[in-house]
């Protein structure tokens, strides 16, 4: 049942932390196990979900709607490849278990978050998989670490404030926290200003949470300085599941496509896509290229999401179905890229792309998937990418948004542009003679990274069957 993807996690840190010495030599194999369960009982509930209780009626919901589904399913996913990643590059035993079972406790509030219905679990189940991130970030208590996992922890406490703050006053005013009580408070009063401060304190904190522009400064310092694993982590799903699924899921479920909060979508998306692609231009660092590149990913994500207060309600379907596909891409290619980051340092020992070069004669599956990655990020066709983009923009120009899409295309080719600089300086040209001995990564940074490449293919082709099963249906979840 779906609790279990909640309880095991939780259940697994206890008996793990026991003072049984084979337990902890289980730790990793049993991750990985839980992983492939995950992603196996997200693949049997999709696209039609699974029954059990109606959707509003308990705090902890028991039908999987496409949008949790597909955040399970991509939870999983992300989670095989971090522990795969740990396991290739924790220092020592003692690090890597005890990121593990920060990794365990993450991966309980994230599959909680995406299958409660009340405004106040959600903020329990947020901060369980936020408090874990800061400790992960800070694992190996170097400098960049402890700053990275301090921005984040300011930002994040301040988000906090105007959830709680927001939640609040839904609840003063509705009796409840519960979303279909909100809901139907708001659609009968939404105009009322005391209810439309404490939507915009919610929907604040979750751009905060999202790493949005002008909200982003924390971002990539804790991605640059998080471990491999825990930047694996964070940037393939936490920051997708604290704060852009949740802003997906309320202003679907609870508060409503107003003009207000489209406009303001609208806006934060299209300054994130500009932002964050002209500052990935800029970047020597390869984790701090690929965390600029998040921001401006979550751009489009938002941009699509934006579309559903539109008058069209063909745009508005199509604007929402392309923010889930490209949330579900993006959490795939992100991981790829940062599997392949930390595959790099660690043959290497540096991410400076400034002194890198022709690395793929010497780690061709690095290469070549990140090759995949590249092209999927920037939308080229048939990889899953160009199809979520494609829906994006499609639904911006079909609302009338021209000018937001006309962007959304611009900013793609200054995707390519840094992306090419980035494959250019550290996998193409001449070989550096200090990486004369380099060899590919291990299997537990090449498995993940070719099943990742590998979904990125296999998605793109089997777009038909998404559009009539999952894609277009997603707006009646």
């Amino acid at each position: 049942m779906p609790s279990l993807l909640v309880i095991l996690p939780l259940l697994a840190v206890l008996l793990l932390n026991l003072p049984l010495n084979f337990l902890r030599r289980l730790a990793q194999p049993a991750a990985l196990l839980f992983a492939v369960y995950q992603a196996l009982f997200a693949l049997q509930v999709l696209p039609a979900g699974c029954t059990g209780c109606p959707t509003h009626e308990r705090w902890f919901v028991n039908v999987l709607d496409p949008l949790t589904s597909v955040l399970l399913l991509a939870i999983a996913i992300v989670m095989f490849a971090a522990v795969c990643v740990l396991r290739a590059t924790a220092s020592d035993e003692k690090h890597g278990f005890n990121a593990l079972n920060l990794m365990l406790l993450a991966v309980a509030g994230m599959n909680g978050l995406v299958m409660v219905r009340d405004l106040f679990s959600l903020y329990i189940f947020l901060e369980i998989a936020s408090v874990s991130s800061f400790l992960l970030i800070a694992a190996q208590r170097d400098m960049g670490g402890l700053e990275g996992a301090f921005k984040y922890l300011v930002m994040s406490a301040l988000a906090t404030m105007m959830m709680l703050a927001s939640i609040g006053l839904l609840l003063a005013y509705s009796g409840s926290t519960k979303f279909m009580v909100v809901a139907e408070a708001l659609h009968a009063h939404g105009s009322h200003g005391y209810l439309l401060t404490a939507i915009g304190l919610f929907l604040g904190g979750l751009l905060i949470k999202s790493g949005v522009v002008p909200f982003h400064g924390w971002l990539p310092d804790a991605y640059a300085a998080a471990p491999a694993a825990a930047s694996t982590l964070l940037a393939g799903i936490v920051t997708k599941c604290t704060g852009v699924y949740t802003l997906i899921r309320l202003v679907q479920d609870v508060f409503g496509p107003a003009v207000a909060t489209q406009q303001l979508l609208l806006i934060f998306g299209a300054l994130s896509v500009v932002v964050g692609a002209l500052a990935a231009l800029g970047q020597s660092d390869l984790k701090r290229l690929l965390a600029y590149s998040s921001i401006s990913q979550v751009g489009y994500i938002l941009l699509g999401l934006g579309v559903c207060g539109s008058a069209n309600k063909f745009a508005a379907q199509l604007g929402v179905a392309g923010a889930v596909f490209h949330l579900f891409n993006h959490a795939i290619f992100k991981t790829l890229l940062f599997v392949n980051a930390a595959a790099v340092e660690k043959q290497t020992g540096t991410r400076d792309m400034n002194r890198l070069g022709g690395l793929a004669q010497k780690m061709p599956i690095t290469g070549l998937t990140s090759l995949l990655a590249m092209f999927a990020t920037a939308g080229v066709p048939p990889l899953a990418g160009f199809w979520s983009k494609l829906l994006i923009i499609a639904a911006l120009w079909l609302a009338g948004l021209h000018g937001y899409a006309v962007l959304g295309i611009a900013a793609s080719l200054l995707t390519l542009a840094y992306f090419l600089s980035m494959q250019r300086r550290v996998f193409f040209g001449l070989l550096r003679p200090e990486f004369a001995h380099v060899r590919e990564a291990g299997w537990a940074l090449t498995v993940p990274s070719l099943l990742l490449a590998a979904i990125l293919v296999g998605v793109g082709l089997a777009l038909p069957w998404l559009i009539g099963s999952f894609l277009l249906p997603v707006k009646g979840f």
